[in-house]
């Protein structure tokens, strides 16, 4: 500070003592310039400091504005005190509004005491103070005023030039220096003027010399000498206000806040007392979730309807089992629905999760007998059971909702309908009799709807209506027709639209029709226009009556809801193929099977995905979907209408008005009730496959996670529960050029400890490494994994070291030798992991590989957290191959969130440890009540109290969590605790005493029964543990050896009905639990880990399933091997299969066998898989006789029961036709499946849709004895091949036909010629375009590409492959030898057998090339 003042000091002067003689009038004269640098300097000290930061700028002036906010009301306060000063004293105070001026560069430092006023006043001479009179001082208050006669206008000037005013900047512009100026001038005339008229109005004022103002500054100071902390105060509470702004949004994009949960429904889901799931609209996994706005059901409208409406649609099975009369449990109907109702009032009223309910309330949904003890205790709901009551509930709360809104609006309308009040709304227990009813208002009352909308007084809450946009009016033929007189006509068919229906419902005449004694006809010229230009024909109007009555009919909610129910029970599905569906889907297709689906019951496929499939082949209009009920259903329904609404009368006039009543009938099916019903059966159905595809997924994913760690028998420390520890072992792809081989060691508490990457495992330097990490770590299992079947020989050669011998040579060993299992796990999971962002963020300088391993290894340790951890990627795995992708995302998250919520309360979890370990905190969102903003909220509040809890008591007394939460979860939240803390004696008192409860499955809420039963089985009285902490003596028993033997001989049964008797309490399952956890506080539930089959491994590493390894599949296969007795071949997969000496070639003269690197066909005889020698190979047949009989019966799909064979064979002679057709117009009769009568550019328009390679025989214009085979090069590019076919026949009858394609290509069918000259080529195209040299594109741009190359690495020679468009089939080989040369371009040809670079036979592409650069 003092640096700073004296800085001040050198930027203002000296300052004149007063006394001291003053004669500094030419200093002011030569400084005169500097003053106006100065002066300068501080005017744009703000401005010019930062002027690059526009940021800075704006907050400076932000802050300075909030600056003069402060100082104004600061300002109307001292206003304020001066008004009060001028009551009492009679004279005029006014205050300065001058901002005081900051110090370039130094803005915190304190300002001088001196201000420019006094300043002035100091730099007077006494000679000027003496010329002018002295005026008398009337009052010592007004000493503070500025004397303004002392200084001209040159003054005024100078320091109007220090000075920054208030209203610098109007309306936030900034002003240039001219507007400046202007202001300056105008603002100068304005003080000018006012001292004058202050020196008038205070004459007293001026008579106080410069001596006598330096006297009054040096004893009380200017008022201004902690300005500069009135500063800092400011500044500080300006940024304190800017933060309190601040928010969120401010900040980050609103993606970014929805991605961290951070939106305002986040932060309300949070703060409620709620399940964190029970306030969302779908799966906490969706991305999409968002907050429920659904109301709290009840307790009374639950105990009124509720139950029965659940329990009603629970499923078939209960259906049979309890409300049949040949039910097993009917005597229990009772019961089941009062189960139903205590789930519905704990899950929607107590807002208790579906596993809370199943673990501490399940004697509520249970029968036990507490009157005979010895009877079975009966599970009256299952888990999934309970699920299904959620889903239910979930839709009753919904049409309560729906029907309360309904009524709301019935209200609304002001009319009194008995028909609604007394038939409809009892009957409504669906939401589409609510949309039903709804329709059916706004028909029947929709001009008293309007007059609601209508007027509304100006205080009402919904007059924003107004604001939305004016709707098209829309008036339908009914709507016209009711306001005609053509209505009247219709009130003569004698009987209102809901009389017929209650006569239809109750099967009785309720209500008689009013007959007419007229003709309808007749009856209806009546209702003519006079007008005869206008008159309409009697026809006319008897349409429009019946129209009338029709929508009516049609539109009444209980007649639709007997349609519904009639298509539910009863309609049939049928399926018809449209024209291109007949053609596309052929007896391979998946649509295969209800291609000619005819009157399939709509019960036959609610077990079943086959709707969906059907949808989705409408969607791709293949076929066309028919809906309809059995005629003799649809001919009794239509029969039951008409009688309920015709006459029994036998006149003749009668029976013509039961005929139009009859029309009515058939119009009010036809148009109106059939279609509704149709719509609303395909949405049942697909929703009804929906969730059965869904809850299959779910089971599924619970079968894969309710198993417990990997567990070894064999090692004697672990035991189940334990998490092993972990060596994982990954090859990749098993390239011995590219791969290395990733080892990973993850420790018991789930942490990498370890990881090497090592070559090989044949070198000794290698394999030493391998061994002494294993040596080293001690690994309870070792884990191999990888993406090809290259993974297979490393498993065995780990094997081989694991166990000190060669599995070729007994004889011979490596070394030591180690008792650990090798092991495969399935990888899909790490196979997800090691490219996700997660594992980047927890391994970031892992390889991909060794992030796989990690994966591996966190499977074997717990699988249940590996697939909590992927969160809404989870959908991306399989869990069902064939139908998965037919449910919708969110569907199936709810239904897999379902079985991970089910595994992980089962399981429970460590609530200290999430803290600790991100990784194990994923479990935490799946706990009852939680979910990922509850829980992460949890993880900080016990983060921000240490780290750690002692008790679950804290979760209440330390506020963190609310009541709710802590009843659903605490529970499953353990508490774990050392052996020694239970030995050590607690107050009674003591808050922060660990329970060892605290560790068990127990729920608080039962905690003095675990104690009274610890109590009872230690024979101890409540005298012997008065002093002790309650749970001590749970301690005591879990600790003792006897412990089983003391709690087996408790009378639970007895206990039990002592607990019901006292407090009406069913406790006998949660007393087992009780005795179970206290023997076994949290003990594995979980299925052992499962050994993974043969089957599975082969799918892991090739892909290869049992459909696409089917015996008698015809497959490629690759030669790569051949041996004397056998050859070895290689599948596209990579799966390797062997072919026998006997099923080589047939036994016919000429036949060959495969050699090396030639593709062939062969027939699957047999699948060979040996999973504990790690063998995995199929056995094929490549005789001609096998391949050539094809395998489409293999591959042909199996039709649906229901299938229409007429139709289907009215089809096929349909196709037949026109093939024979087709081919009269040909001069050849092939019968082949790639044979089509197309010349060249038909053939080329029909590949150029299809992929590379696919071939078209077609006839060839050379004459009657050639064919013409065309085949995709590539996108426009087609070869075409010239055959003669040697030894042609007209007739067909020769067996001694050849196609020949040259002198060295000569085939017996063309079958053959396809397989082993078309497929080889294109095999051999595709492998040259695989390769890194080739580029698509012209020859000009391959020439283009090497010279840019070539600039680039000029000391290297550039070469490459491209299409030769003017030979298809063919390519060529350009380079450039150095920069100064040009291009030059070889041709390569392309046989079945190899490639030739001019005539120099290369057999593959790694050939070809060094064939160029020996050349």
């Amino acid at each position: 500070m003092q640096g700073a003042a004296e800085e001040e000091e050198e930027g203002e002067g000296d300052v004149v003592k007063p006394g001291e003689p003053d004669d500094s009038s030419e200093e002011e004269e030569e400084d005169a310039d500097e003053e106006r640098r100065i002066r300068e300097g501080f005017i744009v000290d703000e401005d010019e400091d930062d002027e690059d930061d526009e940021e800075e700028r704006k907050r400076r002036k932000r802050r300075k504005k909030h600056h003069r906010r402060r100082r104004e009301e600061e300002e109307d306060l001292e206003e304020d005190d001066l008004d009060l000063l001028e009551e009492n004293t009679g004279g005029t105070f006014k205050k300065s509004r001058l901002k005081r001026l900051v110090r370039r560069g130094a803005s915190e430092s304190p300002p001088t005491a001196s201000s420019s006023k006094r300043r002035a006043v100091v730099e007077s001479s006494d000679e000027d103070l003496d010329d002018d009179p002295l005026p008398k001082v009337q009052d010592i208050q007004q000493i503070w005023d500025d004397q303004r006669d002392e200084f001209d206008d040159d003054a005024d000037g100078d320091i109007d030039d220090f000075i920054e005013y208030d209203d610098e900047e109007e309306g936030g512009m900034p002003m240039d220096e001219r507007a400046r100026e202007e202001r300056r001038k105008e603002r100068r005339r304005q003080q000018q003027e006012f001292r004058r008229k202050s020196r008038g109005a205070h004459p007293e004022l001026a008579g106080i010399d410069a001596n006598a103002w330096a006297e009054i500054h040096d004893v009380f100071g200017d008022g201004h000498e902690y300005d500069w902390a009135l500063v800092a105060d400011e500044e500080a509470e300006y940024e304190q206000e800017t933060q309190k702004d601040m928010t969120l949004q401010n900040v980050f994009e609103p993606s970014e806040i929805r991605e961290h949960l951070l939106t305002e429904d986040d932060n309300l889901i949070r703060a409620r007392d709620t399940p964190e799931r029970m306030q969302l609209t779908t799966s906490s996994l969706s991305e999409a979730a968002s907050i429920s706005l659904h109301q709290t059901i009840i307790a009374e409208n639950l105990n009124k309807d509720g139950a029965r409406w659940v329990t009603l649609r629970l499923s078939p099975e209960k259906q049979k089992e309890f409300f049949s009369a040949n039910g097993a449990y009917q005597h229990l109907q009772g019961e089941l629905v009062m189960a139903v109702t205590f789930a519905l009032r704990a899950m929607f009223v107590e807002e208790y999760e579906v596993p809370f309910i199943w673990t501490h309330r399940r004697d509520y949904i249970s029968h036990f007998d507490v009157n005979d003890t010895r009877s079975p205790r009966l599970e009256l709901l299952s888990l999934p059971e309970l699920w299904r009551i959620y889903a239910l509930g979930q839709k009753y709360r919904s049409l309560v909702e729906r029907r309360n809104a309904l009524s709301a609006s019935y209200r609304r309308l002001g009319v009194t309908d008995t028909y609604y009040t007394d038939e409809i709304f009892p009957a409504i227990d669906s939401v589409e009799l609510v949309a039903d009813t709804s329709e059916w208002l706004l028909m029947k009352y929709k001009d008293k709807k309007e007059n609601v909308v209508a007027f509304r007084f100006h205080d009402d809450d919904e007059a924003e209506i107004e604001k939305k946009h004016k709707m098209p009016s829309r008036i339908s033929a009914y709507e016209l027709a009711k306001k005609s007189i053509v209505s009247r006509l219709a009130d003569g068919f004698g009987i209102a639209s809901h009389e017929v229906v209650l006569n239809f419902v109750n099967e009785t005449r309720l209500h008689y029709v009013d007959n007419q004694n007229l003709d309808p006809f007749i009856y209806a010229e009546q209702f003519a226009d006079p007008d005869p230009a206008k008159a309409l024909a009697p026809e006319e109007l008897l349409r429009r009556a019946r129209m009338i009555i029709a929508t009516e009919l049609g539109k009444d909610p209980l007649l639709r809801d007997h349609m519904r129910q009639l298509f539910k029970k009863n309609a049939v599905v049928s399926v018809s193929p449209t024209e291109r569906g007949r053609a596309k889907i052929d007896e391979q297709h998946v649509y295969y099977p209800f291609k000619y689906l005819y009157n399939k019951p709509i019960e036959n496929m609610l077990g079943s995905s086959q709707f969906l499939y059907i949808l989705k082949a409408e969607q791709e209009l293949l076929v066309t979907v028919s809906i309809n009920l059995p005629p003799d259903i649809k001919a009794n329904f239509e029969r039951r209408l008409i009688d309920a609404f015709s006459s029994d009368l036998l006149r003749e006039s009668t029976k013509a008005w039961n005929e139009e009543r009859s029309r009515v009938v058939q119009e009010v099916m036809e148009q109106h009730l059939i279609p509704a019903a149709v719509k609303w059966t395909r949405e049942f159905l697909r929703e009804e496959e929906e969730d059965y595809v869904a809850n299959r997924c779910g089971d599924q994913l619970r079968k894969r996670i309710d198993v417990s760690p990997y567990y070894n028998p064999q090692n004697s420390p672990m035991k189940l529960g334990d998490t092993p520890s972990v060596l994982a072992v990954s090859w990749g792809k098993g390239d011995p050029q590219k791969d290395a081989i990733c080892v990973v060691l993850m420790d018991d508490g789930g942490r990498m400890r370890e990881w090497i990457k090592i070559d090989n495992l044949v070198d000794t330097e290698t394999r030493d490494e391998f061994v002494d990490i294993i040596r080293r770590r001690k690994p309870d299992v070792i884990i191999v994994g990888g993406f090809t079947t290259a993974t297979a020989k490393l498993c065995q050669r780990v094997k081989e070291i694991v166990s000190g011998r060669s599995s070729y040579d007994s004889n011979s060993t490596f070394g030591d030798s180690f008792d650990i299992p090798v092991i495969y796990v399935p990888d899909e999971l790490a196979r997800i992991y090691h490219h996700s962002p997660r594992s980047k963020l927890e391994f970031s300088s892992l390889p991909p590989n060794a992030r796989y391993c990690v994966g591996l290894a966190r499977y074997a340790q717990s699988p249940l957290n590996e697939y909590a951890a992927v969160g809404s990627d989870i959908t991306a795995l399989s869990f069902d191959d064939d139908d998965q992708h037919l449910v919708p995302k969110d569907k199936l998250l709810v239904a897999l969130e379902q079985a991970l919520v089910d595994i992980v309360n089962k399981v429970g979890v460590d609530i200290n440890r999430t803290v600790t370990d991100r990784y194990y905190q994923y479990l935490l969102p799946f706990v009852c009540g939680f979910g990922p903003r509850k829980a992460r909220e949890l993880v900080s509040k016990i983060d921000g109290l240490g780290g750690s809890l002692v008790n679950r008591n804290q979760f209440i007394k330390s506020g963190i969590l609310t009541t709710k939460i802590f009843l659903n979860a605490a529970g499953f939240l353990r508490i774990t605790q050392e052996q020694d803390d239970m030995k050590v004696k607690h107050r009674i008192d003591d808050e922060q005493a660990p329970d060892p409860l605290d560790d068990t499955r127990i729920h608080p809420e039962d905690y003095e029964l675990a104690r009274k039963m610890a109590t009872d089985a230690l024979e101890l009285d409540e005298e012997d543990i008065h002093d002790e902490h309650p749970s001590h003596v749970v301690g005591l028993i879990m600790q003792d050896r006897e412990n089983d033997k003391k709690l087996s001989e408790l009378n639970l049964d007895e206990f039990a009905v002592s607990l019901f008797n006292a407090n009406q309490e069913l406790k006998r399952h949660t007393l087992n639990v009780i005795r179970d956890e206290l023997l076994k506080p949290f003990s594995e539930q979980r299925s052992p880990f499962p050994p993974i089959d043969g089957w599975n491994v082969l799918t892991m590493l090739s892909g290869e399933t049992q459909k696409t390894l089917r015996i008698g599949l015809i497959v490629s296969v690759l030669v790569f091997r051949t041996r004397p007795d056998s050859v070895h071949v290689r599948l596209d997969s990579g799966l390797e299969g062997i072919i026998k000496q006997e099923y080589l070639v047939d036994d016919t003269p000429g036949a060959e066998k495969p050699v090396k690197g030639k593709t062939i066909q062969g027939v699957i005889i047999d699948v060979r898989l040996d999973h504990e020698n790690d063998i995995y190979e199929v056995e094929l047949s490549s005789r001609w006789s096998d391949v050539v009989e094809n395998d489409t019966e293999f591959r042909r799909k199996q039709p649906d029961v229901y299938w229409n064979r007429a139709q289907h064979e009215k089809d096929l002679d349909i196709l037949a036709r026109k093939q024979r057709a087709e081919v009269t117009k040909t001069r050849r009769i092939i019968k082949h499946p790639n044979f089509h009568n197309f010349n060249t550019s038909q053939a080329e328009q029909y590949l150029d849709g299809q992929q590379r390679g696919d071939v078209v025989i077609r006839p060839s214009s050379k004459g009657i004895d050639h064919l013409a085979v065309t085949w995709k090069v590539d996108d426009k590019l087609y070869q075409h091949i010239d055959i003669t076919e040697k030894g042609y026949d007209p007739t067909g009858q020769s067996v001694d036909t050849q196609f020949v394609v040259d002198a060295s290509h000569t085939y017996i069918d063309l079958d053959e010629l396809i397989v082993r000259h078309v497929n080889a080529m294109s095999r051999r195209v595709e492998d040259l375009m695989a390769h890194d040299r080739f580029k698509p594109g012209s020859e000009d741009e391959l020439h283009l590409f090497l010279k840019n190359q070539l600039l680039a690495n000029p000391a290297k020679s550039m070469y490459g492959f491209t299409l030769n468009r003017k030979r298809p089939g063919h390519f060529n080989l350009c380079f450039l030898a150095n920069k100064d040369s040009t291009v030059q371009t070889w041709p390569v040809r392309v046989t079945p057998e190899a490639y030739y670079l001019f005539e120099a036979p290369a057999v593959g592409v790694p050939e070809l090339c060094d064939a160029f650069k020996v050349r």
